[in-house]
């Protein structure tokens, strides 16, 4: 029997920034103009739903202010609870990157991953942390420390990759060698940054390691940082590196796509990428 998944991204513009009310406000202002696509989602019957890089914050990583640091929460905690309660109401598994704050001074970008029965089943904490161009995050974050895990959700084995990880192809197999179905790669990137990369390594990956990807990008331009637009165009893309579906470029937007995982077995099949692979021989990247 098929086993049909539908999925969801949710990519969206600042609902308010900085000057439009205190940190506090502007993170409930997010989460709640998130609210209504979360609901959407559970009616249209999305089963995985994901949404962008530090969903409930703007992209704030363009300046290194530390008032930002009090955006950051534990995880679990109460956003990974609420969204819980999305989870168990809907019955959808939901992908929640949030800022975390394990202790005081010690922070990652991370993502939750929440069961359809509302378990929260365990989190990723993006290992690769860019300072360049505007992206001075490792102001803010850490380097992740709990590897490359991949959950056992009810619908599919799901792994996260977050943003800046996407230009690093070795992760994206360690997902694929820890038993991913499905990897999804928040992000928060602008025109005139990778661009151009955007719908190249993601297919890359889904090709090279056999599974499929959601990849999801935040829209509109982010006062009073004005790194540039954030230009959406969140996909999906198959295990042959097709694109299945595309948000626009500026509109905040539900994306919503249904495929088949036995495509998985197809196409892994008849490309022997793991059978055929030589790790003995890479031992150099490690020592390098």
């Amino acid at each position: 029997m098929a086993r049909i998944v539908k999925s969801g991204l949710i990519q969206l513009s600042l609902a308010k920034t900085e000057g439009e009310g205190t940190i506090p406000e502007i993170m409930e202002a997010m989460l709640q103009k998130h609210i209504p696509y979360i609901d959407e989602a559970g009616r249209q019957g999305v089963q995985i739903l994901c949404f962008q890089e530090i969903f409930n914050t703007p992209y704030f990583c363009p300046g290194q202010d530390a008032k930002w640091y009090a955006s950051a929460e534990t995880v679990p905690g109460p956003t990974t609870a609420l969204m819980q309660g999305y989870a168990k109401k809907y019955n959808m598994v939901i992908v929640v990157p949030i800022y975390e704050k394990e202790q005081s001074g010690v922070y990652y970008n991370t993502a939750a991953v929440i069961d359809a029965d509302g378990t929260y089943l365990g989190k990723y904490r993006k290992n690769h942390i860019p300072q360049t161009g505007g992206f001075w995050e490792k102001y803010f974050f850490k380097p992740g420390n709990l590897g490359y895990p991949v959950f056992q959700t009810k619908y599919a084995k799901v792994g996260v990759y977050i943003c800046y990880d996407r230009h690093f192809p070795d992760g994206a197999r360690c997902l694929g060698l820890n038993g991913a179905e499905i990897v999804f790669n928040p992000s928060a990137t602008t025109v005139g940054q990778s661009q151009y990369l955007w719908k190249l390594e993601q297919p890359a990956h889904a090709v090279a390691n056999g599974y499929f990807m959601g990849c999801i990008n935040r829209v509109g331009t982010e006062k009073p940082w004005n790194l540039g637009k954030f230009y959406g165009t969140s996909y999906f893309v198959n295990p042959r590196g097709e694109i299945l579906a595309c948000a626009s470029e500026d509109k905040d937007e539900l994306l919503i796509a249904e495929f088949d995982l036995d495509l998985i077995d197809e196409v892994r099949g008849k490309w022997q990428f793991y059978r055929d692979r030589r790790p003995e021989t890479y031992k150099e990247i490690t020592e390098l």
